[in-house]
């Protein structure tokens, strides 16, 4: 890989800024300095300095965010705040994506990376990846809507879903439940209560395949996956 794109990813600055550690020798490669910005080196194997300091690369980033309500699923956007907007500087400099969407006022576990290989798994249709919610619903949740649940649900625009895994938490008026489904269409959960009659109140997603939401993140904090984590992911997608 050439050395100016591995100092660019770790957030030195752009390929041009990064030009002038070279002109002045602050560049080194198992010992030796660098000159040429486009001087190839591997850096599993090869040490590489900055200004006498060891540089550990890395090309992927793996993040957690429990997403609060009223920031958007995006990258970028002109009226609202984007997931991407709460990330550190030295976060943003590897150039992350939401892995899917959490409606803008929805909450809980969102997954953010640049690895678009893992992404794309987790999001394709034939994978069917599990996604459970934690739910707030404005009428009692009975046993005939868990039925209907398991079976699938038509939705208003005649979609049927796949079946999904219903469970009554806590009955009532409100009702609590926890559903977990195998596929992402628009404003899912809430279309497949709206087709029993019910309206959702809150939303909160838990879990994503393997990974489950870290409950002592406050809403709009993150953190690094763990490496435990990141091979249940991985190891997951292999399955």
């Amino acid at each position: 890989m050439r050395i100016d794109k591995i100092l660019s990813n770790l957030g030195y600055g752009s390929r041009k800024e990064v030009r002038s550690l070279f002109k002045n020798g602050a560049v080194k490669v198992n010992g030796l300095p660098i000159r040429d910005a486009g001087h190839h080196a591997d850096p599993d194997k090869d040490q590489i300095t900055v200004n006498g300091e060891e540089i550990v690369y890395r090309e992927f980033i793996y993040l957690m965010m429990n997403k609060p309500p009223g920031v958007i699923s995006a990258t970028e956007d002109n009226r609202d705040e984007t997931v991407i907007d709460l990330l550190e500087a030295e976060d943003l400099v590897f150039e992350p994506f939401p892995v899917g969407r959490l409606d803008k006022d929805t909450v809980g576990l969102l997954l953010i990376t640049n690895d678009g290989q893992l992404a794309h798994r987790l999001l394709s249709p034939k994978k069917h990846v599990p996604k459970t919610y934690f739910a707030l619903i404005d009428s009692e949740v009975t046993q005939a809507d868990v039925d209907k649940f398991e079976k699938g649900v038509f939705l208003e625009d005649g979609y049927l879903t796949k079946p999904g895994k219903l469970t009554i938490i806590e009955s009532g008026t409100p009702s609590k439940i926890e559903l977990t489904i195998s596929e992402g269409k628009f404003h899912q959960v809430k279309r497949m209560f709206e087709s029993v009659g019910k309206r959702v109140l809150y939303l909160k997603r838990i879990s994503m395949g393997p990974i489950q939401l870290d409950e002592t993140l406050e809403l709009g904090e993150y953190r690094e996956l763990s490496e435990e984590e990141i091979n249940l992911l991985m190891s997951n997608e292999e399955a």
